[in-house]
Order: structure tokens, then sequence, then C-alpha cells
């Protein structure tokens, strides 16, 4: 088999674990024991052209997505890249378009940079928890250094190359407490398209007790809540947040396009730097690894029955808690990896974020039913803006002065914000 019956995403691990940085909350850095301790960790030439070649040849529609992760696959330099680039066309087929994506921390990005990733067209992930405090709570270099500054600079230096660039920034226990202040902030460098990952870390104890770093679930849920409320009202159609997106998608009729909100996953395997093949990001541990595509094609693997059975155990373990839950077609469970806690009634298998994820998705729901309802109508998205400020000015207790704050939460002064928009409404 060479084509695999589904689509699929491959992390592919170009070095390994090895990076420049030791941010406190990173899972990834300790995969490095995996390996004997005088591992090249590094894709090889061969190895790069084989996976390449199996991943085109496994890629069932027209798009061929490539994901280059670590680690941190900058530490290769732009040559390694290049090279990739060059073998990608050498066996592209006609009737197929390549992808090319990088999950970067951004402290190696440079003008050369820069200037391959806009020519060669790369979508960038960039790590970017916030302001400076927030920012460099965690994320530090091997010297325990701050990095927010390398970040920005580097997130500056892409756009005027017009790279296009997400902004992740990982939610945890400090920054979590500051939610317009995050979102003010990465709106204000420039950030359109922003993805918030809630930080769930467990020791390596016995016990596996909860980290005290991770993001506590219900504040987890009043932060995307709160985000939610200033973004529906303010920068629907300029802002672009992942999870909203993935939110309103049941109620176009569209299935899930992240693997965390699907009923089933396993579609988003990692290829390690020596080709050794993981069912997940999550899951790079000796017990799922199906195989080695220098010994079995990529597509068998991907197709795997242990592959497949690791994807429907999502669904087939669910509590019952879960099957019965009001916005079960939003969450379905969350990721497997955060599924360690009872449900009310004292079965197993429940997430921890689950109070976050149905305090947001209840509060959240009545408005992504609504932006569906205005999508199908033909309407503008947009236009849900406008409804939103129009509730909020029926509920306000007395009129809104030109100069009192507005009533959609924005900070600015009601003249300066909403009145404007709805005087040109009128």
């Amino acid at each position: 088999m060479e084509t695999a019956a589904r689509e699929f995403q491959i992390m592919v691990k170009t070095v390994g674990a090895i990076c420049n940085l030791d941010c406190h909350y990173c899972y990834y850095l300790k995969k490095e024991e995996l390996y004997p301790k005088d591992t090249n960790f590094r894709l090889s030439d061969e190895t790069l052209e084989r996976y390449i070649i199996q991943h085109i040849q496994a890629t069932p529609k027209e798009i061929v997505s490539f994901s280059w992760h670590g680690g941190e696959p900058t530490l290769l330099g732009v040559d390694f890249f290049r090279r990739a680039v060059e073998l990608q066309k050498k066996h592209l087929p006609p009737d197929k378009k390549i992808i090319n994506g990088i999950q970067t921390n951004g402290t190696t990005i440079d003008e050369e940079w820069c200037e391959f990733l806009a020519k060669e067209n790369f979508y960038i992930g960039l790590s970017l928890d916030g302001p400076k405090e927030l920012h460099d709570h965690y994320r530090v270099t091997k010297g325990q250094k701050p990095t927010h500054k390398q970040v920005v600079q580097a997130f500056q230096m892409l756009r005027r190359h017009k790279v296009h660039v997400d902004l992740l920034c990982v939610v945890h226990d400090v920054n979590v407490k500051h939610p317009t202040q995050v979102y003010r902030y990465l709106k204000e460098i420039g950030g359109q398209y922003l993805q918030f990952l809630p930080l769930v870390e467990r020791a390596d104890d016995p016990e596996r007790s909860l980290v005290s770093r991770s993001v506590p679930a219900p504040a987890y849920g009043q932060f995307l809540s709160t985000i939610f409320d200033e973004w529906m009202r303010n920068d629907i159609g300029k802002i672009f947040i992942q999870l909203f997106d993935e939110s309103v998608r049941p109620f176009l009729g569209m299935e899930h396009a992240l693997c965390i909100y699907r009923e089933t996953c396993g579609d988003v395997p990692v290829i390690e730097h020596n080709g050794d093949f993981y069912s997940c990001d999550h899951y790079v541990e000796p017990e799922y690894k199906i195989g080695n595509i220098h010994e079995q094609t990529l597509a068998e693997m991907i197709e795997d029955p242990r592959q497949r059975k690791f994807g429907q155990d999502k669904w087939t373990s669910l509590p019952r808690y879960c099957r019965e839950c009001e916005v079960l077609s939003m969450c379905n469970g969350g990721c497997p990896k955060d599924r360690f806690i009872k449900t009310p009634d004292g079965e197993e298998g429940l997430n921890y974020l689950c109070a976050g994820l149905k305090h947001f998705f209840t509060h959240s729901k009545p408005y992504f039913k609504k932006f569906a309802e205005l999508v199908d109508a033909g309407e503008p998205a947009e236009k849900l803006m406008e409804i939103v400020r129009a509730e909020d000015s029926k509920r306000t207790a007395r009129p809104v002065g030109r100069n009192d704050p507005c009533p959609c939460g924005s900070g600015k002064k009601y003249k300066r914000c909403c009145l404007p928009k709805q005087a040109h409404a009128r």
C-alpha cells in the first residue's frame, strides 16, 4: 500500500528533542532519552528523501502538507530546508501541491531565514506566551535568560517579509490570570492568527501528579470566555483564533479539523529524526512506536491496526458523562492525554480540562450557532458583532455617554469605539 486511506498530518522531528531553549514546561526535551547518548540527532539526507517520497505517495488528496517540528527544527540551518524543498520538487507529481510549515521558538530567525521562508511560501508557528513578563516566566534559554525580545524581533522580521505566522500562546498558571492583557498584546504587535494551548503537565512520579505550572481548568475556561467576549464584539473577520474556528464547525455541518476535538484521532503521528514512527506527538514512547520508514512505508504505518486502534480508543473510552454532555459535539472529550480524572459519578477518563472547556463551550455555543446561521443565510459573519453590540446597548441601565467606557469591553471611550459604528449602521 502506497497511498493512505485517510488524510493525515506528520510532525517531523528533524532534530529529535534537541533545542537551544530550556522552556520549563516543554514535554519533548526528555524524549532525547529514548536514544543513545552518542546519537547524531539530525534527519540524514537519506532519511529525508525517503520520508519525502513516502509522504507524497501516501497523501490521498491534492495537497501534501509537511510539518517540520522539534526540538527546534531551525537548528539544522536554512540549507537543510533548501535541500528538503529541492527534494519535494524533484518527487512531486504534476497533480499535487506542497505546503510547508515550521514550528519554531524564533530565536534563530534572521534575514536569510525570512527571505527563504517568504520565497518558498512557508507557514510559521511561532511560540509567544504574551507580553515580556508573562512570556519570560517559563520560556528561557539554557542559561535561564529571557527570550521575549528575540521572539518579537523574529515576528516583526517575518511580518516585514510577508510570511504567514501563527502565534502559539501556551496558557499556564501565570498568564491565565491575564486574558485581556495577553490578547490585546498579541493584537497590538500585529498578531492576526492566534492559538491558545492549555498547559497540562504531569510529573514522572508514580502518582503522575499534576505539575503546579499547569493551567487550572476553571481559569482556562474563564480565560477563553474573556477573550471570546472581546473578539466577538470587535475582531470577527480581523483576528482568527484556532479554537474559535474549531468551535463553529459543528454548527456549519463540518467535521473538526483538530484531532483533539474530533471523535477519533490517530492521524497526526510523529516521525523522529531516524525515521521512527510514533502514534502521536504526546505519545512518543516505546509502546506507541509503530515502526520505521526504513522498514515499512508511511502509508502502511498510518493504516496499521495498532494506529487505527489508538485513534478509535479516543471514542470508545469516552465516559458516559461526556456522551450525555450538551456540548459533546464541540469537544468530544478533548485530547486523550488529558483524560485522567474521574467524572462526578466516579467513572474514569474525564478530561482534566473539562470544567474549563465546558464553561467556555456553554458560554459561546449560542453565539456560534448564530454565527453559523448568518453564514448559512449568506450574511457576513461580521454582522454578529453588530447584533451583540445592540444586545449590549439594550442591557445598559442608562444611556452610554460619549466619554463613557464602551460597553463592548474594548477599554476605549464609547465615542471612539462602537458609537461611530452604530451611527454608520443606521
